[in-house]
């Protein structure tokens, strides 16, 4: 389950689930697919032209040109205008948001850069439906266009779907994405807090032993597996502008299986432990870290591994679900902070000393934990500090 923003400023979840299809089936949504690809295309197209020539591109002409297509286009009048008006939605709001980052000059990596055409075998089908675009009925979900699909359904859902996204995924399983209204599933109170800094050696060190998370290493056990295949597709690559063969894309679906295998590990190690800290825990105090400049330094295989940015995003969304205060706290001189004084040493540790030595309080704690101490302190759920002295100049609150 995922959370996420709703249009009227209300919390909304999502449920994926897996989908059996009949051939048939399968072969009606990659034929509304291919309409929705061609619309997506085509809009692609005018926008560009739209930019050259200065003029506008909005959702309205957009809107316009599929009707005017579908009048005269039999192949595009066949499947459902669900889907289809839906995609031009997701197109403007791409676009927009390419728009506003560009307005607001922001750096080229953090753009999210504008639409770019859909290739027929570069892109997998997702087609979006609104309430209007299909129904549960006996357990299974109809779409537009009497597309009839058999859902697995792992669990109930807690309220009444008011859309459904269907994909396919690289390894070629087809899933519906149902958004609901969410719900808070309120636990009882402990009134305990907890601090957590993330890291490389362990993915989070907090200011309890019990709930500290090692590093799994899921990809590092895996690694002999990915190898293999890597090279079993460089044997069999085909050469530019040749179809590939059927060892080659048998090799390239079992390497994507293995990264497959290893991503839900992770994401099932990160919401264990999220549970866990949520359900012990009324408050917690998250550094808000941010583990992108990794990618660029001799740790980034291990930082990957770890999978910080997924732990972070499960605890987050565990909290929002249950009811309990998270909160984010900017990750600044965190290393640097004594937790028991608040001084702040004039020179940043290095990677390799692991122990936190404070030259004005005398106090010796591992470094991760003294981080961990920081963020509560920070956070305003233990302004006494840990040791019962109040930083210089923090307000004196009672601790949650």
């Amino acid at each position: 389950m995922t959370t996420q923003g709703g249009a009227n400023g209300g919390e909304h979840a999502r449920y994926a689930y897996r989908l059996r299809m009949s051939s048939s089936a399968r072969t009606a949504l990659l034929a509304e697919w291919d309409r929705c690809r061609w619309i997506w295309n085509e809009c692609v197209a005018r926008s560009k032209k739209a930019h050259r020539d200065g003029a506008k591109c909005g959702p309205a002409i957009l809107d316009k040109m599929l009707t005017e297509a579908r009048a005269v286009t039999p192949w595009l009048a066949k499947g459902s205008s669900v889907p289809q008006q839906q995609l031009i939605r997701d197109f403007g709001k791409s676009r927009a948001k390419a728009l506003k980052d560009i307005k607001d000059r922001l750096p080229v990596r953090q753009r999210a850069g504008m639409p770019r055409y859909k290739k027929k075998r570069e892109t997998d089908p997702t087609l979006n439906y609104t309430r209007r675009g299909f129904r549960l009925k006996d357990g299974r979900l109809h779409l537009a266009g009497n597309i009839v699909l058999t859902v697995v359904w792992s669990r109930d859902l807690p309220a009444e779907p008011s859309s459904v996204r269907v994909y396919r995924d690289n390894v070629g399983h087809w899933y519906a994405s149902f958004v609901v209204p969410a719900v808070v599933e309120q636990l009882p109170e402990t009134g305990a807090v907890l601090g957590v800094d993330w890291g490389v050696r362990e993915t989070a060190t907090t200011t309890s032993d019990a709930h500290d998370l090692p590093h799994a290493e899921h990809g590092k056990k895996s690694r002999e597996r990915l190898i293999r295949y890597d090279r079993m597709m460089a044997r069999r690559k085909p050469r530019k502008g040749q179809a590939a063969s059927k060892g080659y894309r048998e090799a390239k679906k079992l390497r994507a299986k293995a990264y497959q295998k290893i991503a839900r590990q992770r994401q099932d190690t990160a919401r264990k432990w999220a549970k866990k800290v949520v359900r012990d825990h009324d408050a917690i105090a998250v550094e808000d870290f941010r583990p992108k400049f990794l990618a660029r330094t001799t740790m980034a295989r291990k930082a990957a591994d770890a999978a910080i940015g997924a732990t972070r995003q499960a605890l987050i969304e565990m909290g929002r679900k249950h009811g309990r205060d998270v909160r984010l706290v900017h990750p600044a001189h965190t290393s640097k902070d004594c937790a028991r004084c608040g001084a702040r040493t004039k020179h940043a540790l290095p990677l390799s000393e692991r122990t936190f030595t404070c030259t004005a309080c005398g106090a010796v704690s591992p470094r991760d934990k003294n981080s961990a101490r920081v963020m509560l302190v920070r956070a305003g759920l233990n302004p006494a500090g840990v040791e019962g002295v109040r930083p210089p100049g923090a307000p004196l609150q009672e601790a949650a």
